[in-house]
């Protein structure tokens, strides 16, 4: 299938982008899956609680082994005494929750959410980014022409250091190399911008 593609300056030349990647079937159970994954997959397990062994008090024998009537104890550290220890509480450090996704699982929720972007018309190719873009403001009128106040723009590695850091600080806005792309990101932002040299990387690893 044929896309236009545009140039900081304005239109540039139609190019073919492969149907397989760009104009697939949209599984939307898939992309959903592979969101919560991604997003569980990074989420740190921060609660922690003490055991039983990270108390700090008296280890002493709170009353005798027998003959008081009561049932046996150590020290107060206990997890049925208030201030003892939590058992069987958070223990911190890992992931929240570990969701597998295979390798096909991640390349075809990546190519049903570049489908359905293309398909709301979310989806834009430009030219390489050949010069270097040097001041904010340059680049902030480059995003008000085409209208992309939120967008993720995916580039090569020779683009990225044209614009990187004119686009920094520019809200709503972030520079993505192909390598490091994933789905929450492209959910994150409402329009997604794809260098011609970053669709060939694509096209690549999608074979």
């Amino acid at each position: 299938m044929k896309i236009e593609t545009f140039d900081i300056n304005g239109k540039g030349k139609s190019i073919e982008i492969p149907e397989k990647i760009f104009s697939a079937k949209v599984n939307e159970k898939l992309i959903s899956h592979a969101f919560y994954s991604n997003n569980a997959n990074t989420k740190l397990r921060i609660a922690k609680t003490k055991q039983k062994n990270e108390i700090i008090g008296s280890t002493k024998k709170i009353y005798a082994q027998k003959g008081t009537g009561g049932a046996r104890h150590a020290s107060k550290k206990a997890p049925i005494f208030v201030g003892g220890g939590v058992a069987h509480g958070p223990k911190g450090g890992g992931n929240y929750k570990v969701r597998k996704l295979n390798k096909k699982e991640k390349k075809l929720s990546l190519i049903s959410i570049f489908s359905k972007k293309n398909k709301d018309k979310l989806l834009s190719v430009f030219e390489d980014f050949k010069t270097k873009i040097s001041k904010t403001k340059e680049f902030s009128e480059f995003i008000k022409k085409y209208q992309i106040e939120n967008c993720l723009i995916v580039v090569d590695k020779n683009s990225k250091k044209n614009i990187e850091l004119s686009a920094r600080n520019i809200p709503n806005i972030k520079i993505t190399m192909v390598e490091f792309l994933n789905i929450f990101d492209i959910l994150k932002y409402k329009k997604i911008i794809f260098t011609i040299s970053a669709i060939k990387i694509i096209e690549e690893r999608f074979k």
